[in-house]
């Protein structure tokens, strides 16, 4: 039977920016839906996406997306005691550091961004993009492929956005989350340092798995071969059992 996966994309630059990865899972398979990031906060829309999420065997998302993924598949456990596979890829579960988690961005350099994204959202976003595509020697062509699928986004979206980066901390739900799960990080990630892999698997979650692989925070775009591969792999040891 295929499978079918939701892929939920990161902040910033709307579903597009999924395509390849959408494609190359396509291509081995798999049904898969893209929806861009929404807000978590706001009770009928977490609900509403829940609701959509159920019909899926696997749960995906990068960076952001990989957080909204959490939050799909705890709600799922939670409210109908299903257990959905969860991948998430270059995605920190505290993606601002905290008390409990400092292998994240620091508070002040977020704050920052914060500030210059309210000031300048459009040279704000451009800058992101650039640290997306940061850390490899392909960076500059990187960019341009970036570029030219980025699609404009709603400024309020965006803002609920980066308020879910900056006071989500999912740790305590991934340590308890009894279904598979699945987290992919790049090596030379500039936004989600991929010594969160080692963090996450001290967490010695039930069905925890990790991986790195070799890219920037752009993995899903610019690796989305590499990451298909690893994805069937672990699927095909690990097929979804969750209602």
């Amino acid at each position: 039977m295929q499978q079918q996966i939701l892929l939920i994309t990161g902040w910033g630059g709307g579903t597009a920016l999924l395509n390849p990865l959408q494609q190359a899972l396509t291509a081995q398979g798999f049904r898969v839906e893209l929806i861009n990031i929404f807000n978590a906060t706001d009770a009928q829309v977490m609900q509403q996406q829940v609701e959509f999420a159920r019909q899926f065997d696997v749960i995906m998302g990068w960076s952001l997306g990989g957080q909204l993924a959490t939050l799909l598949v705890d709600a799922i456990a939670s409210q109908y005691a299903g257990y959905k596979t969860l991948i998430t890829i270059a995605s920190n579960p505290c993606f601002v550091a905290q008390a409990d988690w400092d292998t994240a961005m620091p508070q002040a350099t977020f704050a920052q961004f914060k500030q210059s994204f309210a000031q300048d959202p459009i040279l704000t976003l451009k800058r992101f993009g650039f640290m997306v595509c940061q850390g490899v020697t392909s960076s500059k062509t990187d960019l341009l492929q970036l570029q030219s699928l980025v699609q404009p986004q709603p400024q309020s979206l965006l803002q609920h956005g980066l308020d879910l980066l900056e006071n989500l901390n999912l740790v305590t739900k991934l340590k308890n989350y009894t279904g598979l799960q699945y987290h992919l990080f790049a090596e030379q990630d500039v936004l989600v340092d991929c010594k969160v892999a080692a963090k996450l698997q001290n967490l010695a979650a039930k069905f925890l798995s990790v991986d790195v692989l070799q890219g920037s925070h752009g993995l899903p775009l610019f690796h989305a071969d590499e990451l298909t591969s690893k994805i069937c792999q672990y699927l095909q040891k690990n097929p979804p059992t969750g209602p």
